[in-house]
């Protein structure tokens, strides 16, 4: 595994690769890896660095220590910048925002691997991540309305597209937390999984996707998010041209190549694998 050097003095995200795959860790431990604008504005940095890096394949999303992301520094993304007037706070919000909307239209595939405290302003790079899978002992929770706000930056919104409005409602309301295997329950992550086995599972996952595809990886995911706020007919019409173009961007011609397998070779069965590149 090879290690990324750092950009600054304060080493705030770590990057790692490893076979395809780069572990991206936020890091900042002691404070439960909470998003200050210093690990905001880095975060530009590192997508930007690994969506032109060939070592990086699949992304994972972790946190540092025993929390993915308690959200929000407290202390310096609300009081510090709000001391410096409205321009510093609205500068912080384009860079938190900034990132989540990069990370979620990252041109390779993504994984949040929640290991531990996931709260609030944490939701958002949980969402924009394609895919995710926690822990059994991680806690979610939106605390905002026990402290006077909203759940901002997203997190009202993550929750209204991947729960119920009952349970989105509930957990808004109340501010109460939830473990890893309710969160998999009400839709939050895909899979829960005991914190012993997170990274090995999370792993395997990476590596079922290093056999597809990346040119029809990268269409297919964001294929879904565009048409999930279109009307059938036209999703329809997008999704032939989106395919039309994702046959001209491949220079594999892996849509032959899959068929030649399947039809000539019967050598795989397209619901049981994928055919090799």
């Amino acid at each position: 595994m090879s290690v990324k050097p750092s950009v600054g003095a304060e080493d705030v995200v770590k990057v790692e690769f490893d076979n395809g795959v780069a572990w991206v860790t936020l890091n900042r431990p002691d404070k439960r890896n909470c998003m200050n604008p210093t690990l905001n504005a880095r975060m530009f940095g590192v997508l930007d660095d690994l969506e032109a890096d060939d070592r990086c394949q699949v992304m994972v999303l972790t946190g540092a220590g025993t929390s993915f992301s308690a959200g929000m520094d407290l202390k310096e993304y609300f009081r510090e910048t709000e001391e410096k007037g409205i321009n510093a706070v609205r500068q912080a919000q384009r860079d938190a925002y900034g990132w989540w909307r990069r990370l979620r239209w990252f041109e390779k595939p993504t994984i949040a691997m929640v290991n531990g405290w996931c709260f609030g302003g944490a939701f958002a790079p949980l969402f924009a991540c394609d895919l995710a899978i926690c822990a059994d002992e991680a806690q979610f929770g939106l605390s905002e309305i026990n402290w006077g706000i909203l759940p901002g930056g997203g997190a009202t919104k993550v929750v209204e597209q991947l729960m119920s409005q009952r349970q989105a409602m509930y957990y808004i309301l109340t501010g109460e937390m939830l473990d890893g295997k309710k969160a998999a329950e009400l839709g939050l992550v895909n899979e829960s999984v005991p914190l012993a086995d997170l990274k090995t599972r999370v792993r395997k996952l990476c590596d079922t996707l290093l056999e597809k595809n990346p040119i029809m990886l990268k269409a297919a995911k964001d294929s879904f998010k565009r048409v999930i706020n279109m009307t059938y007919d036209e999703a329809e019409a997008y999704l032939v041209v989106r395919q039309e173009s994702a046959n001209f961007l491949d220079k594999t011609q892996g849509r032959k190549e899959g068929i030649r397998q399947f039809i000539d070779e019967k050598s795989y069965k397209p619901g049981l694998a994928s055919y090799k590149k």
